[in-house]
């Protein structure tokens, strides 16, 4: 099972308030503007700043 269409529709990155969007391989939700990208834990989103990590595009 994956997220589902309305979660992803109003998620944001809870640091610059910009729509995430799901990895394709489904493990986590990036942020297009600050590149952090937030885990998913047993189809759980863990949007904590302290738990993403920032990757380079």
């Amino acid at each position: 099972m994956e997220l589902p269409k309305y979660a992803l529709d109003i998620l944001v990155c809870p640091v610059c308030k910009t729509r995430v969007e799901l990895l394709s391989d489904g493990t986590g939700l990036k942020c297009g503007s600050c590149r952090r990208v937030y885990p998913v834990r047993d189809e759980i989103p863990v949007m904590m700043p302290e738990e993403a990590k920032i990757v380079e595009d």
